[in-house]
């Protein structure tokens, strides 16, 4: 979340007004006694080598610095400790990138660590600990008192920041706390056993400090391959989602829904390619579905273009990098940006964009994650094509492309519970049949009675396209269901349609001549009309009683003509 310029020089100030006097008011306090530099220097660098290099658990970043800051509060006091953990702040900014326009964050690091030091390093002095001592249960029973107070208002401050500036956070007691105080406890001997071996050993805090230095390190190389099996592991589950859905809305959909849970994005952008040429299928900023109109020239010079022109995915780390290179569709606060081809069968059938508003927010070994989600994702859409396909075949009439009974049958029922359970106020269908349609098959052919079933397939497809479904319910039959509508509304409708057809000329070829040639011919419809609730309230009788209109009221009354059911 974007923290205003107003909280931003609210933290300055904060800074300017408690530290630098702050600091003078804690040497004022408790000035530090004889200092032994060679050691302190090297405890700093222990402390700001183990500040550079953290680990994650569990997806918490964890700093293990606290024990080497109990053995320089013990040795030396808190004014010493709170200058050491001050420089610490410099390699904390390196860690999380923290560039000049976020530079506030690490003034606020620098505030919440010198309060941290302040509070608990003073309530334990003001408890009676005696700086230096070498009372085993003072320093055992002061120490751990001073860790507890540490770690407690360090996630005091930490929480009220982000609960004043509306950031995500997991409460006060969650996961990220369990893990810290689990460090504590950890480290806690460390620091009590570098503090006593100091008074011995010169070089105690090498004896101790390259030791943990490396196992950290380890730990840290650990985590780092953890972490790229964990991201492997949930690739793997999102590729199964993928290919357990259906149609391609619900992949799009789901796929920048998971790579958003994944990954930090505020920003995500699905190009297609068609006919070689870059056109945008999906774009999200924020959440939110937005419409970009961009040329293919234009899309040729954003970072989608590198990445159409060169087949190869790229990772920016912060925006002065990618604006260099690339105009285009991304918003002016997007920093980091990674773009993945979306490849199936060694061809690139689309471009992948994701942006975050922070610096560095996107590893380098997150390309091959998400060259991988993408090729899961090219061929879930694939295999998608295929399905509907099938379902479309299954589903439409092969000569008029039209919905066929299969289809039509199944529509009906769910629009009559959709009635019977109060989400319709009615329900209509007209029936309706060419007249004398094998006459016209004995005059021009089979062939030309195709044509002109294909031909009022697609006038009526014009006509009814707003109202309601439309399907071939056999030979010469077709059927518009029609939600929402009165009896009185359909008899127009039925009219309408009646009329359209009988002005309407059809194009055949007349296929038994000698000479095959185009010949236009007129039709006409007769049209039976049923309404439920009135009519009947069953799927089946809505159709026989508007077949019965058909016959018995437009049919056998001349045809051309529509009629209504009357029970």
């Amino acid at each position: 979340m974007d923290i205003s310029k107003r909280i931003q020089r609210l933290i300055w100030a904060i800074w300017v007004i408690f530290v630098p006097f702050g600091i003078y008011l804690l040497y004022q306090f408790q000035a530090p006694g004889e200092i032994n530099w060679p050691i302190l220097v090297g405890y700093t660098v222990l402390s700001i080598l183990t500040t550079y290099f953290p680990f994650k658990v569990a997806g918490t970043t964890i700093f293990l610095v606290q024990w080497i800051n109990l053995a320089i509060f013990l040795k030396y006091g808190v004014f010493v400790e709170a200058i050491v953990m001050q420089l610490a702040v410099i390699p904390l900014a390196l860690q999380l990138k923290i560039g000049f326009s976020d530079f506030f964050r690490a003034i606020f690091n620098s505030f919440m660590f010198f309060m941290v030091s302040v509070i608990s390093g003073v309530s334990v002095i003001l408890m009676g600990y005696q700086v230096g001592s070498l009372e085993l249960k003072d320093i055992i029973l002061f120490g751990f008192i001073y860790q507890i107070i540490n770690m407690f208002t360090n996630h005091v401050i930490l929480y009220t920041y982000l609960k004043l500036t509306k950031q995500e956070n997991e409460g006060f007691f969650g996961s990220h706390t369990f893990w810290d105080y689990a460090g504590i406890i950890v480290t806690f001997p460390f620091g009590i056993t570098l503090y006593l071996l100091n008074e011995y050993v010169s070089t105690a805090f090498l004896l101790l400090g390259v030791p943990f230095l490396i196992i950290t390190f380890l730990i840290r190389l650990y985590s780092n391959s953890e972490r790229v099996n964990e991201d492997l592991n949930q690739a793997t589950e999102i590729g199964h989602e993928l290919a357990d859905r259906l149609t391609g809305v619900e992949i799009i959909d789901l796929f920048l829904t998971k790579i958003s849970k994944m990954l930090p994005v505020d920003y995500s952008y699905i190009l297609d390619i068609k006919n070689g040429k870059l056109v945008f299928l999906k774009s999200m900023e924020k959440d939110v579905d937005v419409e970009i109109d961009l040329s293919h020239e234009d899309l040729l010079k954003s970072i989608a273009g590198i990445v159409y022109k060169k087949e190869k995915s790229i990772l920016f780390n912060k925006q002065s990098d990618w604006r260099k290179v690339s105009s285009g569709f991304l918003p002016e606060d997007a920093e980091s940006v990674i773009s993945v081809p979306i490849s199936r069968n060694q061809t690139m059938e689309g471009i992948l964009v994701i942006a975050s508003r922070k610096k560095y927010a996107f590893e380098s070994y997150q390309l091959q994650i998400l060259s991988l989600l993408c090729s899961y994702f090219a061929v879930s859409l694939e295999k998608a094509r295929f399905v509907q396909e099938a379902v479309s075949k299954s589903e439409r009439c092969g000569l008029t492309k039209l919905y066929n009974y299969r289809y039509l049958e199944q529509q009906l029922e769910i629009n009559m519970n959709d009635l019977l359970n109060g989400e319709l106020r009615q329900l209509s269908l007209l029936m309706m049949d060419i007249d004398h349609f094998k006459a016209i098959n004995d005059a021009y052919g089979h062939q030309s009675g195709n044509d002109i079933l294909f031909g009022l397939a697609r006038l009526l497809e014009r006509e009814v396209e707003d109202c309601g479904i439309l399907a071939r319910y056999g030979g010469e039959e077709f059927v518009v269901i029609l939600p929402n509508y009165s009896k009185e509304q359909s008899l127009i409708l039925a009219e309408e349609l009646r009329t359209k057809i009988e002005s309407t000329p059809f194009e055949i070829r007349a296929e038994l001549e000698d000479k095959p040639q185009l010949t236009l011919v007129h039709i006409t419809t007769s049209i039976g009309v049923s309404t439920a609730p009135e009519d009947c309230d069953e799927a089946m009788a809505l159709i026989r009683n508007a077949d019965r209109a058909l016959y018995i009221g437009a049919k056998r009354e001349g045809r051309n003509r529509v009629a209504e059911y009357v029970k």
